[in-house]
């Protein structure tokens, strides 16, 4: 996790420095249906290289955004789900897909 004196002063630079990016913002909207495996989230975003969404993945983990669930089966089995942490950013999410959708009903 990262430490309090390493984030920006700022509180929305932080948000952006923790869930910014392009990819973890659509990984974050894939985990608020439900829990997914790996490969089911690299397939639903087309893309993303295997590179980017493990070290989306790592990071978000990390930061106590997301948790890992391994599985002890043959196929070993893991998956991604919110964390309680994660589960905060819902309404964050929520808000821009309305904003979002809204501003594709505005145009034209």
């Amino acid at each position: 996790m990262v430490k309090k004196e390493e984030l920006p002063d700022c509180p929305v630079a932080t948000t952006v420095q923790l869930i910014g990016s392009k990819w973890k913002l659509l990984i974050l909207r894939n985990l608020l249906t439900r829990p997914w495996r790996f490969n089911e989230l690299q397939k639903s975003l087309t893309g993303i290289s295997q590179k980017v969404l493990t070290d989306s993945l790592r990071s978000m983990e990390a930061d106590g955004i997301i948790t890992r669930t391994v599985y002890p089966e043959v196929p070993l089995k893991v998956e991604y789900a919110l964390s309680e942490l994660g589960e905060t950013l819902r309404p964050i999410l929520n808000a821009m897909e309305d904003w979002g959708t809204e501003y594709k009903n505005s145009l034209k």
